[in-house]
């Protein structure tokens, strides 16, 4: 009995050890830097996109996405806790403001329900962290690479709805758009405090639509 108690003991300790080592971010910064590769007769829009970052903000269940390049910005604004959230676009001069509904959101992200992650043999270390190769399989049968690891997770993973079901934050991806393929690789995580004005959504200066009116 003495040894069963001892065992337990020992299996707690471990237990509560590997926890702990877990880096949970319910508030922080993650920046990706984007590369591009595009097909031979689209070579100009590589470069345009050349140093394309996305910068993601969490705070609780808010989350703002930010991706930044030569063409313009993109914002995205979400909130888990109601469930809808806004996307600013500003590209040329003109700034759309899209808003989305829960039903709007789920319809948006629809295509990662149900998202499988099966994890290979393969590592790689990504910005000083150790990482788990995995393969992203979606139900219309396609499926994109992922290295992830398990020594950060973001506490709300409603943040991102593709990785919803990793174990762990994703620090390289890549997908595919037509001949184009983005790879996004983390840089840097900030464990600072994010200011609530980050998820502020304008009043002004943006012409407004709702998700269904741009799918019409």
């Amino acid at each position: 009995m003495k040894i069963l108690k001892t065992g337990f003991s020992i299996a707690l300790f471990l237990s509560t050890f590997t926890v702990s080592a877990q880096k949970i971010i319910s508030e922080g910064t993650l920046l990706y830097n984007i590369s591009i590769q595009t097909g031979s007769n689209e070579p100009k829009m590589a470069d345009m996109l050349d140093g394309a970052t996305t910068t993601i903000y969490i705070k609780g269940s808010q989350s703002r996405s930010e991706l930044v390049s030569g063409l313009g910005s993109e914002v995205t604004i979400y909130d888990s806790k109601k469930g809808s959230g806004v996307i600013l676009k500003d590209y040329s001069g003109q700034k759309l403001m899209i808003t989305l509904t829960k039903d709007d959101w789920d319809k948006k992200n629809s295509k990662y329900e149900g998202i499988t992650f099966e994890t290979t043999n393969e590592t790689l270390n990504i910005a000083g962290y150790n990482c788990k190769r995995a393969i992203a399989k979606l139900r219309d049968g396609s499926s994109f690479v992922v290295y992830y690891t398990p020594e950060v997770e973001v506490a709300d993973k409603n943040y991102d709805s593709q990785f919803k079901n990793l174990p762990g934050l994703a620090l390289q991806y890549e997908w595919q758009s037509g001949k184009m393929r983005f790879k996004y690789t983390l840089s840097k995580i900030n464990f600072d405090v994010v200011p609530t004005s980050k998820f502020d959504i304008p009043k002004s200066g943006y012409r407004v639509m709702t998700y269904g009116e741009t799918k019409k």
